[in-house]
């Protein structure tokens, strides 16, 4: 025998079971920074790992990462975004319904092969009445079908109209394009895109037998479709972008989800500081009973909690009580496990009903997700990472020489006092003193949403490597742990150096 072939005894390692199980009975939790994965051999390459998971039973995700439910992070542009990156943004309900409703619909329009019931103009009407009437709405398109008070199609303006249009004043039915390319009802979207590219039209009515209005393709998005650029969306069967969106509980709750259910929303997720509540649970017998919709269940921290939602029928747990960098819960309530045992406990419970796993709240580094999803979860979600991207809602400031975008909390002083939805997620009575859990601050800028995701999904990649985890499912299941001490988390981060010059995926305080 060889020096190489002899048979060398290791150290035992324990399985991610055993080591949370030793937890769990000594009764010590851990979040982000306590833990690392083990590396092992892997034949994984970082660029060939599959992402693709899901956050519901029914909503898959091309890449793991969603958006919170925050009034400063997530409205439709910032969904839109996500939907298009492979994520998922929920938009808040710091809305009235009519307004989250709005939201909803404009990232379900956003890329569609066929514009059901597009927005239309009348002849009537002046230029300067349609330009202010998008400005109002913030339109981000230019091509308006014109139909007569029976909805029949009589022209259509489009970008090259308004363009030379000298005098604002004069009527829609003096501008509008009257020589009129259309498809009849029932045209499919190769035919419709063949007619297109003959006719070199980047808008293509389609109208019934009478000449009324039903429908528009536009060519930009049938292109995506039919030439599958669109393929890393996240997209549904009728190739519109996903999105969800968050309620609150009882008559409010199934108000609201009567708006966002008539615009599409594939998923709603029920949106308070404790879901394992009377309140939350009967609010999801309710929708189960009258809707065909997922519904995702927040939030909660503990197995048992996990058990009681899933048996009354939640189509996705959303993880995390108070593991947010804005969020002050844990010290002002004293309540909360830290998130990592908690990812792991609630997940151990979910798996057994098939429920997907939602990690909410505490990332700071993209290492971070990698953590998360091998401890049990299936998507990542995340507020502060996302703040202070260009697609966020509010103005970017300048403060002391830098660029900023404001960011709260939805427990925050200022949330509360604007919302009855952030009162009601945390509980808060009408009429008695508010007791914020959550602050008010601001974030550096940090440009658009696709360079911070880009980033964070690198990160991921490369945990996945290390580990040797092929998709998510792997990674969510063969990954082993190492608890950290103090020494240990110094020793990870760049330490007897000056730094001169930032990565673009790291900060002393947090990923950029």
């Amino acid at each position: 025998m060889t020096e190489l072939s002899k048979v060398i005894e290791l150290p035992k390692i324990p399985t991610r079971e055993e080591f949370f199980a030793r937890l769990n009975a000594e009764g010590v939790t851990l979040t982000y920074d306590d833990v690392r994965l083990r590396t092992g051999y892997s034949e994984v390459m970082p660029s060939n790992v599959d992402l693709s998971s899901k956050f519901s039973r029914r909503v898959p995700l091309k890449m793991p990462l969603v958006s919170a439910a925050m009034d400063t992070v997530t409205e439709y542009k910032l969904a839109i975004a996500m939907a298009k990156l492979g994520g998922l943004g929920i938009i808040h309900k710091n809305l009235t319904a009519e307004e989250q409703a709005a939201q909803v619909a404009r990232v379900k329009l956003h890329l569609n092969g066929l514009i059901e019931g597009p927005i239309t103009v009348r002849p009537d009407q002046t230029i300067e009445e349609v330009l202010n009437y998008k400005e109002k709405k913030d339109f981000g398109f230019h091509t308006f079908p014109v139909v007569d008070d029976e909805n029949r199609l009589v022209g259509i303006l489009t970008r090259n109209d308004f363009d030379f249009c000298d005098n604002i004043s004069s009527r829609v039915g003096e501008v509008m394009t009257k020589e009129l390319i259309t498809v009849n009802e029932g045209t499919n979207i190769e035919t419709a895109y063949q007619r297109m590219k003959c006719e070199k039209k980047k808008a293509l009515p389609v109208i019934d037998d009478s000449g009324h209005l039903l429908g528009l393709y536009i060519f930009s998005d049938v292109q995506r479709i039919i030439t599958k650029s669109s393929d890393l969306y996240n997209i549904d069967e009728n190739n519109q972008l996903r999105v969800g969106a968050a309620i609150g509980v009882l008559d409010e709750a199934m108000e609201r989800l009567k708006h966002l259910v008539r615009k599409g929303v594939d998923v709603v997720v029920i949106d308070t500081a404790h879901g394992d509540s009377k309140n939350v649970i009967e609010t999801l017998k309710r929708i189960k009973i009258q809707y065909d919709v997922d519904v995702v269940v927040g939030n909660i921290s503990e197995a048992m909690s996990a058990k009681s939602l899933c048996e009354v029928g939640a189509d996705g747990i959303k993880v995390g009580q108070g593991p947010g960098s804005i969020c002050t819960t844990r010290v002002i309530a004293g309540i909360g496990c830290p998130q990592i045992t908690a990812v792991y406990n609630c997940a151990f419970v979910a798996d057994q009903f098939e429920v997907p796993v939602c990690a909410d709240g505490g990332v700071k580094y993209s290492g971070d997700v990698p953590i998360a999803i091998g401890a049990g979860a299936h998507s990542v979600m995340m507020g502060s990472v996302f703040a202070g991207t260009a697609e966020t809602p509010g103005e970017v400031i300048l403060y002391q020489g830098r660029r900023w975008k404001d960011y709260r909390g939805m427990g925050s002083l200022g949330a509360m006092q604007e919302s009855q939805g952030s009162r009601d997620r945390y509980l808060q009575e009408k009429g008695k003193p508010l007791i914020p859990e959550g602050v008010e601050g601001i974030v550096p800028f940090k440009g658009p949403l696709s360079s911070v995701v880009e980033q964070y999904v690198g990160g991921l990649r490369a945990g996945m490597g290390y580990v040797g985890a092929a998709d998510i499912n792997e990674l969510r299941t063969k990954t082993n742990f190492l608890q950290m001490t103090g020494a240990g988390q110094r020793e990870s981060h760049p330490h007897n150096v000056t730094v001169t010059k930032e990565a673009p995926n790291y900060s002393e305080t947090g990923g950029r």
